[in-house]
């Protein structure tokens, strides 16, 4: 008799420790899964961040080809009080950008006898965009997947909402003054929704835009 009860302890004991390990290994998966999950929405924050911050150039109006190094520069919108932008804090920030970088070219600036004349403007559009706020990006429609089924979540896959943003066109032109010529156009195109945003993208341009100008000059 004391062999037997000794026997169920023992088939007790195995199944109890059956028991357990099924608990380990569930929540061994429950942390793989939420690793993946937290992976995954880091990666599509990225990919989001870096589509939204990305600044395309067009060159354009090319009507004289480089013929000569040039030293000096002036800046219409500065000299006759021109309004490039709506914004006046960011017409003034604009144009001392481009000061900054043109003379970091090695130019110098000079009102009276400029080698480049340089004049901006831009565009700014109003817009709307419709956002489609799926619960599961990318990761969410297993059938393994333990929220799946999450009562929670029922209905709130495909919730659309609208965004408004504005395109934003910085155009600056490099005008050959003595043959009263344009050197060329170049035109930034960005999306911005905040003015936060508007700013850094409008500042950045300013630096592609004058990278581009640099690298068409020294191209012969």
């Amino acid at each position: 008799m004391v062999i037997f009860k000794v026997n169920i302890n023992i088939k007790q004991f195995q199944n109890c420790k059956i028991y357990i390990l099924n608990q380990k290994n569930t929540f061994r998966l429950k942390r793989i899964s939420m690793k993946f999950h937290q992976t995954a929405l880091i990666l599509s924050i990225l990919i989001i961040s870096i589509s939204c911050s990305s600044i395309e150039l067009f060159k354009e109006n090319v009507e004289l080809r480089p013929y000569k190094e040039n030293r000096s520069f002036v800046i219409v919108n500065k000299e006759i009080n021109l309004k490039g932008v709506e914004d006046e804090l960011i017409n003034e920030k604009i144009i001392n950008e481009i000061e900054i970088k043109m003379k970091d070219l090695g130019l110098y600036y000079d009102r009276d006898t400029p080698d480049v004349v340089i004049k901006f403007s831009s565009n700014e559009d109003p817009r709307q965009k419709e956002v489609f706020q799926n619960q599961f990006p990318m990761w969410g429609m297993r059938v393994w997947d333990p929220w799946m089924y999450d009562p929670r979540f029922m209905g709130r896959q495909n919730m659309v909402s609208t965004r408004n943003y504005e395109l934003i066109q910085l155009i600056i032109d490099f005008i050959d003054p003595k043959q009263d010529k344009m050197l060329m156009r170049l035109t930034a195109v960005s999306e911005a929704s905040t003015i936060k945003t508007k700013n850094k993208k409008l500042i950045k341009s300013v630096d592609k835009i004058v990278k581009a100008y640099d690298q068409h000059m020294n191209q012969n």
